[in-house]
Formats: C-alpha cells, structure tokens, sequence
C-alpha cells in the first residue's frame, strides 16, 4: 500500500510541476500527510503483506480507497478463540515449563538423546502409552504384575502411582480418552479400567482367554477391542460391560489389533505356527459385518508382533519376524508394498513394537539390540539410530504434543524419555 501511495505522490507533484503558469487559483497542494499508523505486530513485517487498514485512511482528502481495502473495511472482525484451559495440576506445571524451554526449532526435531530414565519395574516392561489427556502421564505394564503411572518431568516424585490390580503380568496398558483412567489386560485373562487418580478398579472385563492387547476405539471411547489367546478378538462396551462384536478365526493367539484411519475395519496379526502361516498371519475383518475381509494380506512364513496404522495415509505397516517392517495399503485388495520395506533393526522372536511420528514423516522402531531406530517414511531409509538399552527394546510411545519427546522401555525393566 505504501508503494501504491507514493505512486500517486509522486503523480501529483509532477502535476503541479506541469501546470499552466497562467493559472490564477493556487491549488493547494494535493501531497497527502503521512499518518503514523501504530502496527502491534510479534514478528517483522513482510512488505509482500498489505498493512492493515485503517478508517482514518478514509478520512484525508483525496485518498484513494482500492476495492480491497472496501472489502476488508466492509467486513466483519474475525471472531478471537481464547486457547484451551490447562489444568493446573502439579504434573501440568512441570509439561508446561518443558512446553516452554522447547523452541520452535527444537520440536521439529526428532529425539536424539536419553533425558529422563524411569526405574521401578522389577522385570520385563511390555507396554507403555502417553496419556492424550494428561500429556505430563505416562503408563507402563510389567511382567512383574503391575502399571506405573510416571510423571517424568516432576523434580521429586517422579512415580505418580503403582498400580497392583492384576494377579498375573500386564500385557498392555492404554489410557482412556474420558477421564484419568487407564485400560489394562493380562495373563490374568482380564482386562481392567482403573482410575489412577483414586487408584480403585472402576471394572472388570473378565474373558476365557489370556488377553495380551488391548485398543480403544478412535471415535466412541465407550469402545475397545481385547485379543487373546485363543484366538478371539472381542470389542466391549464399557457402560454395560458386555461383548458387543466377536471376531474368531481359529485358535492362534492375537499379537496385535489396530483399527483403521475409518474406524471401519480392524487389522489383526496372530501367531501362527502352522505350516500355512501365510494365511491368517494378518486378517482384516470388517467390523460392522464381522467377517474378514481378506486373510492373505502377508503371505511371507513370518509372524508379525505388531501393525499399526499411519496417521493420514491410507496404509499400515507390520512388524515383521523377518527383522523388517512391512508396508500394506489398507485399501482392498490390502496389497504389500514389495519395492518398500524397513530394515536395519532386529526382532529375534522379542514382542518390538513400532510407532509412527506425530506427522507420519518418521517410523520409529525398537529393536532386539537395545537401540532404537529412526526410519523416513517415504523413503524408508535409516536417518538415526540410538543405542539405549543393554537388552531389546521393546515398545516406542510418542508424545501426544511434543513432536521430538518419545518414550521407550525394554525388557530388562527400564523405561526412558527421549528428546
């Protein structure tokens, strides 16, 4: 705008040099005073960006007003969105000093080093997940019977609580998306919703098989699946406490449950030791009709501990026995993705788990070597690699906020934070 102004000054001046010098009337001068215009900006201004406008602008004689500045004169102000409330919680206190140590630089990176190192569990941690809710709240699950709740970031209790809910060892553990609680299965053939802030069981879901995976529904959280070992994938529903859909397809135990970017298909992967462990290894069931869709996604003679789907693309991967992750479109025909496969880890027969990245640009793996491994997405090649643990490294959580803040345990009992 400032550019269109001085255009028209310098027309204007070069108008009262040309005038007819047998003019009589002496015409003021049509140069326009320059009003300052305080400008309350956090960052410099871009010239290519037009100034806002303002109504004393049309108050000067002469000005010229450009159909842009009418419109945005005509329009109404944007309606400001206060943010979020935070809780004020202790925990809250110590994510949002983190939150603010963090600059924008830093997030965008991917974690590099071990910060925080978590030690209560006696034996082997299968499990761990970020709280979506409470993202100061991490959960594990131990061979040793028991779920901590950690609060890394607290200076003196770094343990919020220790959860002995169950009689046999936790499998998996994930947090509700209502309320403080987590959601719990074991050897103990249960799963269990337990409120972490009184630290009482709110139920119980009893089954006739162990159950080793556990997975809430993306859209309802009054819905979660349980897979267990004998082969039965199960989806609750929390307030009546009943089996709304059963899936079964033999008698191999369940490894993982995952459910689509639709929520309308459930990807599950089972160990199969049948000589035909190309068939069933990965089925995908439609959920609503309760059949499989297709049982011959993997046809490779591998078990696969883990799938889990990318955030906005429509494909999953699998953690493969093969010391690789597999690629698959989760689109029918559910094809294998042969020219694109992730390998540099190892799995040796451990339950590794993988994860992908906040923004589906990274997939980060555990492996049995005790390191963990950083892999680009779209060009599934190894970008880093951290040596974390003397033992393997079992599961990956990413942090629900913080992009370059991940978690990791492994299975000689220790659980790290990494940033």
């Amino acid at each position: 705008m400032d550019l269109l102004c001085n255009a028209y000054s310098n027309e204007s001046d070069e108008d009262d040099d040309d005038a007819p010098k047998h003019q009589i009337l002496i015409q003021p001068s049509s140069k326009r005073p320059k009003i300052e215009i305080p400008i309350t900006q956090s960052q410099p201004h871009n010239p290519m960006t037009p100034l806002p406008y303002s109504p004393l602008d049309s108050q000067i004689p002469g000005r010229y007003i450009s159909k842009r500045e009418r419109a945005i004169f005509a329009s109404p102000p944007a309606a400001h969105h206060p943010p979020h409330p935070v809780s004020n919680s202790p925990g809250n206190c110590y994510f949002l000093q983190l939150n603010k140590r963090s600059s924008v630089q830093q997030r965008g990176q991917m974690s590099q080093r071990v910060s925080i190192a978590l030690s209560s569990h006696s034996r082997a941690v299968n499990a761990i997940h970020w709280s979506p809710n409470h993202a100061h709240l991490l959960a594990s699950a131990g061979m040793d019977h028991s779920i901590c709740i950690w609060n890394p970031w607290s200076s003196d209790q770094k343990i919020a609580r220790k959860l002995n809910v169950h009689s046999a060892a936790v499998k998996d553990v994930k947090w509700s998306l209502q309320g403080l609680s987590v959601l719990s299965c074991g050897f103990d053939c249960s799963s269990r919703l337990v409120d972490v802030e009184k630290g009482v069981e709110i139920q119980v879901f009893k089954e006739d098989q162990m159950v080793g995976v556990v997975k809430f529904h993306e859209e309802n959280f009054n819905l979660f699946l349980s897979g267990g070992s004998q082969g039965r994938i199960r989806l609750w529903d929390i307030r009546n406490g009943k089996v709304v859909h059963e899936f079964a397809r033999g008698h191999d135990p369940i490894l993982d449950v995952e459910f689509t970017r639709n929520c309308r298909q459930i990807i599950s992967s089972s160990d199969i030791s049948r000589s035909n462990v190309s068939e069933n290894s990965i089925v995908v069931w439609d959920v609503s009709r309760q059949v499989p869709l297709s049982n011959q996604v993997y046809v490779e003679a591998y078990t696969c501990p883990c799938v889990r789907s990318h955030p906005s693309d429509s494909v999953f991967v699998a953690q493969s026995n093969g010391d690789y992750i597999a690629l698959f479109s989760s689109s029918p025909p559910f094809k294998l993705n042969k020219y694109k496969r992730y390998q540099s880890h190892g799995v040796s027969g451990f339950p590794i788990k993988c994860n992908f990245s906040l923004d589906g640009e990274s997939l980060i793996s555990g492996s049995s070597d005790g390191s963990i491994y950083f892999y680009n997405y779209r060009s599934s090649e190894l970008v880093r690699k951290i040596k974390a643990y003397e033992q393997a490294s079992v599961d990956i959580a990413v942090h629900p906020i913080l992009p370059n803040v991940i978690a990791s345990c492994s299975w000689n009992g220790e659980v790290s934070v990494f940033e």
